[in-house]
């Protein structure tokens, strides 16, 4: 029996040859690491006057934290946080001075704009189980942080935000109201 050789399958989003978004990717990772090296550099310049009582300087570099994925709008891409460790006497107590990265939060697993691009696709009807597969070509086919157990926790915090919002105390504010509305036949 003979096959046919006219049919050629689609190639999944997963395993899409793409050396443009690699080449991206590969270049957001260097720069998000030259980034966040800077950031540990700048804080350590502002903190040089900081000395211990032998003089040595009290704010030292530690390493990095583990290696974790930051999901973006161009799919994943690896960061390491730096450390900074306070060598002072009292660093265990109040007066501990510590360095978190404005760029990359400690916990922070996805980019601020697709934190904000989950809410619109919701209200534009992508379902709960739809949102990896919705967004597998652009991000990856297995984008972490998008399963539909995290999207039903987003959506809680979602609602929480809005009833909040309607809730919120507006005694403070002065609204100018009219009677008169308009109506589609004209004023009423």
């Amino acid at each position: 029996m003979k096959t046919d050789t006219t049919v050629v399958p689609f190639a999944h989003p997963d395993a899409f040859d793409d050396p443009l978004t690699s080449v991206l990717r590969e270049g957001a990772r260097r720069l998000l690491a030259q980034a966040v090296e800077a950031e540990a550099e700048a804080f350590l310049a502002a903190m040089a006057e900081e000395r211990l009582a032998d003089g040595r300087a009290r704010l030292v570099r530690h390493g990095h934290g583990p290696e974790r994925m930051i999901q973006t709008g161009i799919g994943p891409v690896p960061v390491k946080r730096a450390k900074l460790r306070d060598r002072g006497p009292e660093a265990s107590g109040k007066d501990r001075i510590t360095f978190t990265s404005a760029i990359v939060p400690k916990w922070a697993r996805r980019t601020k704009s697709l934190d904000a691009l989950l809410p619109v696709l919701y209200l534009r009807g992508i379902s709960t189980g739809d949102f990896q597969d919705a967004l597998g070509a652009l991000l990856g086919r297995d984008a972490p942080n998008l399963s539909p157990s995290v999207i039903g926790r987003l959506k809680e915090e979602w609602q929480g935000d809005y009833d909040h919002w309607q809730h919120r105390d507006l005694s403070a504010r002065h609204y100018v109201y009219s009677k008169r509305c308009f109506h589609p036949t004209g004023l009423v």
